[in-house]
């Protein structure tokens, strides 16, 4: 057994799967962090690719999308889904579903959030490319990751040993722009009540004016919204 398997056989465990509850928080940050910047509506086919226990997927049903699927390569992960998620999750190895014809040109939207940094950097542009395949002509990616641009990001980046590559709003313009796309938009996760973020708004403009150079992004994970090119 290869050390990834390894890593990845007891990764239920170290992640402590359990099936999640959306609440009215998480809808909002849902919406300020992913439909309105990535103009989602409820009309279109989303994939969420590293879908987990489901959290993305009862919020694509919450917002009445009814063309969506969560595909992961972890089947144990049906038993955490919320009720009537079922018939949207696939567990599949990504791969094998992005080399499927029946695949083509299916998405308006794909997501991955805490996924891109378990590849190496090569297969990480390789999956971009890759999934150019599956989005329709104006459909969009969106990504969140660690930022270890930020002194809060590295306890996210390298608490966990499957991570491979490191990224920060600079590089993953770079790998972007090498898959075929551009990146639009990188922007911060905030993550907690208004006053926790101010609280932190704050921080971070004293921190700046002390730094000779200070992160474009302070925030311990970034999103990014990125476009094929034509």
């Amino acid at each position: 057994m290869s050390e990834d398997a390894l890593f990845y056989e007891g990764y239920g465990d170290f992640k402590g799967y359990s099936t999640p509850t959306l609440k009215k928080k998480h809808i909002r940050r849902f919406d300020k962090h992913v439909w309105q910047p990535a103009a989602f509506s409820s009309d279109m086919s989303i994939l969420e690719f590293g879908c987990g226990t489901g959290m993305f997927l009862a919020y694509l049903k919450a917002k009445g999308i009814t063309s969506f699927v969560g595909l992961d390569h972890d089947a144990k992960l049906a038993e955490y889904l919320p009720e009537g998620l079922s018939e949207h999750f696939l567990a599949a190895d990504i791969w094998d579903y992005l080399a499927d014809e029946k695949s083509a040109n299916q998405f308006d939207r794909v997501a991955f959030f805490d996924v891109l940094e378990h590849f190496t950097v090569e297969d990480g542009l390789r999956l971009l490319r890759s999934l150019r395949g599956v989005l329709k002509p104006d459909g969009k990616i969106v990504v969140k990751v660690p930022n270890v641009s930020s002194p809060w990001g590295a306890q996210y980046q390298y608490g966990d040993l499957t991570h491979k590559v490191a990224y920060t709003p600079a590089s993953i313009r770079q790998l972007s722009e090498a898959a075929g796309f551009t990146c639009t938009h990188c922007y911060g996760h905030h993550d907690g009540s208004r006053g926790r973020e101010l609280t932190q708004a704050v921080l971070h403009g004293f921190l700046k004016r002390m730094l000779a150079k200070s992160p474009e992004i302070w925030t311990a994970d970034f999103f990014a919204i990125l476009t094929p090119k034509a």
